[in-house]
């Protein structure tokens, strides 16, 4: 959530900024307009509350005197206008709730401001590709996409995932199955073992502030699963993660906070009717492992650095070939200050496909959940600047294995990161 008191001095930076996003120039002046209009009724609204209060405290005293000079009429009187005020105060208390509402609500769906440094653009045709690492696969005529290869082995099937869930489903089974879970293993004990996040095992229900916390509700709900119950799929472990300084002020001392996660996540894909429906590649449910960090304002940049190269050296590892791009200001996330997107070479499809993607938010998310810290020396409390990442997204680094493993004969060679993961496996076939 933006600062309303940046948006009242800055309003044709917020305007720029939502332009910059791919909104119409009418649409967000209209909008900014609005929202400032807004917060002007509020503070006009308060300063007049605040009056009625200050005379009906007054008029309470004044009661006392008239009583103690023996005025009843002036008392009676003085009775009538305290009454008065207390039914306005509280009418103007009920109208000062709405306002904070309406303005709330206005606040909540505007999107993060982009850093200066993001490149300008309307969707990911203006990205700019940061660097290139390893070199993509020669083009046998052999080579085959991930489906063709796990169906043939017998390992993948999409038919009985249909039967048991629907579409956007797979059942994995054999050593396909223990080539994901070796995947997210390996990757935990990557960032938790030389890159210094805490592993965390958090719930995958959760309730509406959550969501809120982090910037999926209340934009973007169709895009999400709720129980009967009232609780929420998490989409990314990075609502769990994030939220758990939520509403608390952290320890100047121990920030920067990195915690990492593997869990399943759930998306309802609701805009992507007709895209990648055939394999893996976007499905309902998936595993992926995160990355959250929480920072002190001045070390978030940096942050953002050092978790993109956390992300890029699990490709590193398993030898896969990438590229690195950073967003631009249309194609970034609602909450996102500046994103980078890994993209993972797919030999089978003949392109580069996201695998990860690490956003620094500032305080964005902060402001949703009110998580502070207190620097060193400092009275006032700072909103903590929160960062998350994939690191990455297991199915699609499996399909990346499986595609750029793939031998002649249909086998897939294990790369010599996962073989330990794999009680020394080296090659699956059917």
């Amino acid at each position: 959530m933006l600062d309303i008191r940046w948006i009242s001095a800055n309003s044709d930076k917020a305007i720029a900024a939502l332009v910059a996003r791919g909104w119409h120039s009418q649409e967000a002046s209209a909008e900014i307009s609005a929202i400032v209009s807004l917060d002007e009724e509020r503070r006009g609204h308060l300063t007049s509350l605040q009056k009625a209060q200050e005379r009906r405290n007054q008029a309470s005293k004044e009661i006392g005197q008239a009583m103690a000079a023996k005025d009843m009429a002036k008392a009676d009187s003085l009775k009538v206008e305290v009454a008065q005020i207390k039914n306005d105060v509280q009418a103007g208390e009920a109208r000062e709730r709405e306002i904070d509402l309406a303005l709330a609500d206005k606040l909540a769906r505007l999107p993060n401001v982009p850093l200066e440094d993001v490149p300008h653009g309307k969707d990911e045709a203006d990205n700019v590709e940061v660097r290139r690492v390893g070199e993509p696969r020669v083009e046998e005529e052999w080579i085959k996409e991930h489906f063709e290869i796990g169906e043939a082995l017998g390992q993948m099937d999409f038919e009985r995932a249909a039967k048991l869930s629907g579409a956007r489903f797979t059942v994995l089974s054999g050593q396909i199955a223990r080539l994901e879970r070796a995947l997210g293993q390996f990757m935990l004990d990557t960032h938790t073992q030389e890159h210094g996040y805490t592993e965390v095992n958090p719930p995958v229900l959760v309730r509406d502030e959550a969501l809120f916390g982090t910037g999926q509700l209340p934009k973007f709900t169709e895009d999400l699963f709720k129980t009967t119950e009232g609780r929420w799929l998490i989409p990314t472990a990075e609502v769990t993660l994030t939220n758990l300084v939520r509403e608390e002020i952290v320890d100047f001392s121990d920030l920067p906070l990195r915690f990492t996660a593997l869990t399943p996540c759930f998306r309802s894909e609701a805009g992507s009717a007709g895209r990648d429906t055939r394999g893996m590649l976007r499905q309902h449910q998936f595993n992926k492992v995160e990355l959250v960090s929480i920072t002190a304002e001045d070390k978030s940049l940096k942050e953002h650095e050092r978790m993109t190269e956390c992300a890029e050296a699990v490709l590193k590892k398993l030898e896969l070939p990438f590229r690195t791009v950073v967003l631009c200001t249309g194609d970034m996330g609602f909450g996102a200050q500046k994103t980078y997107d890994i993209e993972v070479w797919l030999p089978g499809q003949k392109t580069y496909r996201e695998i990860s993607s690490c956003s620094i938010c500032g305080d964005f998310q902060a402001r949703r959940m009110n998580a502070r810290y207190r620097a060193a020396g400092e009275k006032q409390t700072r909103f903590v600047h929160t960062l998350n990442g994939s690191g990455t997204a297991v199915g699609r680094a499996l399909i990346a294995v499986i595609e750029n493993y793939q031998n002649e004969d249909g086998s897939i060679s294990v790369p010599s990161a996962l073989r330990p993961y794999m009680s020394g496996v080296e090659r699956i076939g059917a």
